[in-house]
């Protein structure tokens, strides 16, 4: 499997065409589409549906479409840092991060360093710890910055000295609005939202006076963005972190924390044995020394 091939098969699968992407690709129709009957033959399976004007993928093609994605975009990933090994720091730093307000700590970090090293370049990216641990493992992020607590066992870590407060986003017509605070027993018999990592984890082991499964959790989430959108239309109240949704005047949401008050710690990752490039070594250093100071 070549990787100008894979690049060919991306290319159709965005396109949903083969003259279109032929014309992308700045090669012939027919020379295309015998390199993807090729891939087939290969693989041994049917990769597009070809109809008269648009080309779908078959489920084998929806797969090898986010293999081929993710090895294309770590080949240039090795590539940039093979080719930026000299005592010059230039080069990419691959950053995986929950929804966290604390990350305005390593935002901080991160422009710093680029202040001092204005030729590194950041790529982001935002998911739940399991997100973020997938990446991880298959090389195409450097570092995950996570919420305890995470399955870190097998990682290389370093606690961060920033943590959230849980509480509850809710509508400002929400009775439970007029309270300072948010027990647990306020929670029982109310529809909820919820994390899908939170109710794995047990996040909120210890804290709840019941069991999390008596809770009506009418609906969980992956990241917060959409959670507070159905809160806004009255599906229930979401339990989250503090400072990730707008309760300011203007937002008809406000946010009440958890008494006891509950934390959320921050941890920093990395693959054991891990290879960094120069600009992740100087990330890495960069952060700890901070920490050291704090």
């Amino acid at each position: 499997m070549e990787l100008r091939v894979l690049k060919y098969f991306l290319e159709v699968a965005r396109e949903e065409n083969i003259t279109a992407a032929a014309e992308s690709l700045h090669i012939t129709q027919p020379t295309l589409s015998k390199q993807l009957m090729d891939l087939e033959n290969e693989m041994g399976k049917t990769l597009f549906i070809r109809g008269k004007r648009r080309i779908t993928l078959t489920e084998d093609g929806i797969l090898l479409r986010k293999r081929a994605a993710e090895i294309i975009e770590l080949v240039e990933k090795t590539e940039s840092e093979l080719k930026n090994t000299n005592e010059i720091i230039v080069g990419d730093i691959y950053l995986g991060a929950a929804e966290t307000d604390s990350m305005r700590a390593i935002a901080d970090m991160c422009v710093n360093l680029y202040n001092k090293y204005p030729n590194i370049h950041y790529h982001l990216f935002s998911g739940n710890s399991e997100d973020v641990l997938e990446k991880l493992d298959k090389g195409l992020i450097d570092f995950g910055i996570l919420l305890e607590p995470s399955d870190i066992k097998k990682y290389n870590y370093i606690k961060l000295p920033m943590s959230d407060t849980w509480g509850l986003l809710m509508r400002k017509d929400n009775p439970l609005a007029k309270k300072d605070y948010v027990s647990s027993k306020d929670l029982l018999d109310i529809p909820l939202l919820c994390s899908k990592q939170a109710l794995e984890n047990n996040e909120l082991n210890g804290w709840l006076e019941t069991n999390i499964e008596k809770l009506n959790m009418v609906a969980t989430y992956n990241l917060i963005y959409n959670a507070a959108l159905f809160v806004e239309q009255g599906l229930g109240s979401v339990i989250t972190l503090d400072k990730l949704v707008n309760v300011s005047d203007n937002s008809n949401l406000c946010f009440k924390p958890f008494s006891p008050t509950l934390k959320a710690n921050l941890v920093l990752v990395w693959k054991k044995y891990q290879v960094f490039s120069k600009p992740a070594e100087k990330f890495l250093e960069h952060v700890t020394k901070n920490i050291k100071e704090k």
